[in-house]
């Protein structure tokens, strides 16, 4: 199962995230990928991510003969307010100069000369988009254009932004990244967005954030129906209402039964519609 970006870009259905693993990075995604996952996602952002222990997997996995042309890799641009001290460009340079320092940086660390998506961590503020956010918009576009990315996208984003990423931009994005509450209708304004332009919404974070859920009767019953469990519940809910889910589960157990998603389960359209009013019964 895949997902199509409006520029015809196929993305892996489920995708593995890398955030806040530390030195087992490159365990994990080497797991994930014997585990079956062809989708990685991480950032330029050491606080966070180790992009460079991706890369060391990468090399590994290719000794084994996962090619890169296999994966779909996912990297991201983070400006100056969301980096440390390891900031892996010059934080005193223009925002275009920044993006390309980064991406550079990011080629390096995952041993490639291209990436399947380049996103933007996230607008420099929750209102608006500044003169900084396009001109680094403007720089992802660029390196879209070169070829270097076959997709661009925004992260940490608000309906608002979005749309007026889309109506202003000369290139709209393909992906969209957000973190996930069923309390917020599971993003519903920014999905709402992203099916009026045909972008792919992808939805992390979609159990840590959702923890009041995952115990609810009504999941563990659709749970119990299916033989399934709650979490492969939620994920699969996220599949029929069109996102894209991110999981960074560190269990090989957890890994394959987040994949186990993709193999025909599914939920009724009643089913689906419960999930998406949950949070005013929980």
């Amino acid at each position: 199962m895949t997902f199509t970006t409006y520029n015809h870009v196929t993305i892996p259905a489920l995708m593995y995230g890398t955030a806040w693993k530390e030195g087992t990075t490159s365990t994990l995604v080497e797991l994930a990928v014997s585990s079956g996952f062809t989708a990685i996602d991480t950032a330029n952002q050491i606080i966070h991510y180790r992009e460079a222990l991706v890369g060391e997997a990468l090399l590994t996995l290719a000794e084994k003969g996962v090619s890169r042309e296999s994966l779909f890799l996912q990297t991201k641009f983070t400006s100056v307010g969301g980096q440390d001290h390891r900031t892996p460009y010059d934080p005193t340079a223009d925002p275009a100069t920044q993006v390309t320092q980064s991406f550079e940086s990011s080629l390096t660390h995952l041993h490639t000369s291209y990436v399947d998506a380049y996103v933007l961590h996230g607008p420099s503020s929750r209102m608006g988009l500044s003169s900084s956010d396009w001109a680094i918009w403007k720089a992802l576009e660029g390196i879209y254009q070169a070829g270097h990315a076959k997709m661009i996208g925004i992260s940490n984003v608000n309906a608002h932004q979005l749309q007026q990423l889309c109506e202003q931009a000369a290139i709209k994005p393909m992906v969209v990244q957000n973190r996930c509450f069923a309390m917020m209708g599971w993003d519903h304004d920014v999905r709402t967005v992203c099916r009026a332009y045909d972008i792919v919404y992808q939805g992390f974070s979609l159990l840590t954030a959702n923890q009041h859920v995952l115990p609810h009767p009504e999941v563990h019953a659709m749970a119990e129906r299916l033989s399934v469990t709650p979490a492969q519940v939620l994920f699969r809910f996220a599949l029929q209402v069109g996102m894209l889910p991110l999981t960074g589960t560190t269990s090989a157990q957890h890994m394959k039964e987040d994949l186990h998603i993709l193999d025909g389960f599914e939920l009724t359209s009643d089913e689906v519609t419960r999930l998406e009013m949950i949070n005013m019964s929980v």
